[in-house]
């Protein structure tokens, strides 16, 4: 697997240990099998309450993050109705589930309703409000808050059948207002802003079957995609701008930039098992069309005065294909082989061309865009060896070969004349092996490594000398479970324009155990070291600078505890704490130096911060049906990074009351 994706990977874990609720409650109330009702069985209960937050700090960041704040809830809800005997008059199975409904920044709701040997039909509606800031980007000049609903249906015909027939549609919407800067002639940093009307609407349709042929199991799905993009950047009044020493100013600007596009695609899938091997193969195709338009006109006051036009149009066809195919063989009981072969061509190619004029001197440019193609092969076999009954032997070999392919036209669309081409082949090999030991019936451990090498990476971070290891310990005993892992990833490449290294070292540790029903508590620590240095070269006033890097480094800390108590089966009592903190390098402060652009990248090498989260929750059962909930949870971010914009560091407590009940 690839360094990049194994990082993002790792980090992309860490909201999870860090980021638990407090609310909804989940304590059970009502009858655990139900209650029977006109030849139904029904399981339902309701929690209903009210959210209070305080915040002090910095209010767009708190939102960004967690964006809970006051008001009435249906924090969560559920109802399910099972027909006893299988034969319901219009259904037999009925789920409906909702969380965070009310205006919570976060809002769900789930549909199932079955009738068996007939129908399935599947509703999933979603509601994010989505708040960026964006303060560090232009010191306030960037902003959105947008509201994002999402919605799915599947139909499913016949759905114990040999033969099923789907059908099924997608929607997702985006829309509010934004702000964002606009750069003009002789002006230094983006400084002048503009306010947008975000408008983009995806949507889906899908219809397909399952069917059984020849012992196998095919699946067969048309689906056709749809995109509209409408955002429109307006601003009518004039500005002065942010920088006071030019002496530019914006008299007015718009900027409109429809962009849609439809993608007919097909799926297909297909699968085989007999007693010593297996086949499972998949295809894609879809074939993406985009007409995209942007016209831009911007007037102004400078030391000359500017009248500019800017103009993007073109049409683009993107064809794209993947598919693998995996063959499993079972020659003898403790032996498994698997081969793994796949292909992904992906091509842009249509006419895109960008036109600048200026309205008073006439001058302007022109360049347009032909083609572009990103082709991948690869293969992978793996071997599984069973040699004891506690001992196992893994080892593999991986092959891949990409190709980037593009070609451009400057100055005279339409023609062969003054086109460019450009081709490269990047060819990666990766080794891996590993071994699987289980000395005691409730103890085993994994112990794998991988070597990487590959020929001519497209730019310096890419995987070149690749080296990683890896071991994992679990011991599970009862209701006692015990974890530890640790995964490193070498990285070295070396390319023409500079050198790159990067390395990354992690560690988790997970503990749960419940020795009693009444307690129960679970634990888990992640630590996740990265450092990369990359070569840098870049212009500064026209002027070439080399010889310079690109150092990150970060070290951060993730934890996560949680203890639950039940008090004479009427209060159950829960406890929490999370963290998250990037202890960098250890210093808060770049490092000083009396060169210009030293001292600047200095200020991005490392960003210390701290994220904590402790809660506590107290839930009390007043009747059977009936339970009193409260809640509180802190949410406190600190920045320990010195930059030039103002910190973002917030606290807020957060909190609720609430009653769950079922009928």
């Amino acid at each position: 697997m690839k360094l990049r994706t194994r990082l993002l990977t790792a980090v992309s874990a860490l909201p999870l240990l860090a980021q638990q609720t407090v609310a909804p409650t989940g304590e059970l109330v009502g009858r655990a099998r139900g209650e029977d009702y006109l030849g139904y069985n029904l399981v339902q209960s309701f929690e209903t309450g009210y959210r209070f937050a305080g915040i002090d700090g910095n209010r767009g960041k708190y939102r960004s993050d967690v964006n809970y704040r006051n008001g009435i809830r249906l924090l969560g809800s559920n109802l399910t109705m099972h027909s006893q005997d299988g034969q319901g008059r219009y259904f037999d199975e009925l789920v409906i589930s909702t969380q965070g409904l009310g205006n919570d920044p976060y809002q769900s709701s789930l549909l199932r309703v079955q009738k068996n040997k007939l129908y399935r039909y599947d509703l999933l509606w979603r509601l994010n409000d989505y708040y960026n800031p964006a303060l560090p980007v232009a010191g306030g000049l960037h902003l959105m808050n947008t509201e994002r609903r999402l919605q799915d249906h599947d139909l499913i015909l016949l759905p114990q059948g040999r033969f099923q027939l789907k059908a099924g549609y997608a929607r997702v919407t985006q829309d509010g207002p934004a702000l964002s800067t606009f750069n003009l002639d002789g002006a230094r940093g983006d400084e002048f802003p503009l306010f947008a009307d975000v408008r983009r609407l995806r949507s889906e349709i899908r219809l397909g079957g399952d069917f059984n042929l020849f012992g196998a199991k095919i699946s067969i799905l048309r689906a056709w995609e749809s995109f509209r993009e409408d955002t429109r950047r307006l601003r009518d009044t004039p500005h002065p701008g942010a920088n006071l020493d030019d002496l530019v100013t914006l008299d007015r600007f718009r900027a409109d930039e429809p962009y849609h596009g439809t993608t007919p695609l097909w799926r297909g899938n297909v699968r085989f098992e007999k007693k010593h091997f297996a086949v499972h193969g998949r295809a894609t195709y879809s074939g993406g069309r985009r007409n995209f338009l942007l016209d831009e006109a911007a007037q102004g006051v400078s030391r000359f005065g500017f009248n500019r036009q800017t103009l993007v149009f073109g049409n683009a066809r993107r064809p794209v294909t993947a598919g693998d195919f995996n063959l499993t063989l079972f020659p003898r009981a403790r032996l498994t082989v698997v081969n793994h072969a796949a292909v992904h061509s992906t091509r842009i190619d249509g006419d895109s061309f960008y036109r600048q004029l200026d309205n008073g001197t006439l001058a302007g440019e022109l360049v347009s865009f032909r083609f572009l193609g990103l082709r991948t092969v690869s293969n992978a076999t793996d071997v599984n060896v069973q040699a004891a009954k506690t001992l196992s032997f893994f080892t593999g070999y991986r092959w891949s070969n990409r190709m980037f392919r593009s070609g451009d036209g400057l100055g005279f669309p339409g023609t062969d004349l003054d086109r460019q081409a450009y081709e490269q082949e990047n060819t990666l090999h990766t080794g891996m092996a590993g071994v699987r030991w289980r000395p005691l019936k409730p103890l085993t451990v994994v112990l794998d490594g991988e070597v990487a090498r590959a020929d001519r990476p497209f730019t310096p971070i890419s995987e070149r000398n690749l080296h990683g290891l890896g071991a994992r310990v679990q011991y599970k005993q009862q209701s006692l479970l015990l974890s530890a892992a640790y995964k490193q990833m070498y990285n070295f490449n070396a390319v023409t324009v500079s050198a790159h290294s990067a390395r990354s070292r992690n560690y988790f540790y997970d503990a749960s155990w419940a020795p009693r029903d009444w307690f129960a508590f679970d634990a888990s620590y992640a630590r996740l070291h990265l450092d990369t240095v990359t070569g840098l070269q870049f212009f500064v006033a026209a002027r070439l600078v080399e010889g310079q890097r690109s150092l990150y480094i970060s070290n951060i800390h993730a934890g996560n505890l949680g203890v639950r108590v039940a008090v004479r089966k009427r209060i159950d009592l829960y406890g929490g704490y999370a963290m998250t903190q990037d202890t960098g390098d250890g210093r808060a402060i770049p490092s000083d130096t009396r060169e210009a652009v030293a001292s600047l990248l200095n200020r991005a090498q490392t960003f210390p911060l701290r994220f904590h989260s402790p809660l506590a929750r107290v839930s009390l059962r007043l009747h059977p049906k009936l339970r009193w909930n409260a809640g509180w949870q802190l949410y406190r971010y600190k920045e320990d990074f010195k930059l030039v914009v103002p910190s973002q560091d917030y606290r807020a407590h957060t909190g609720y009351t609430s009653l769950s009940w079922s009928f």
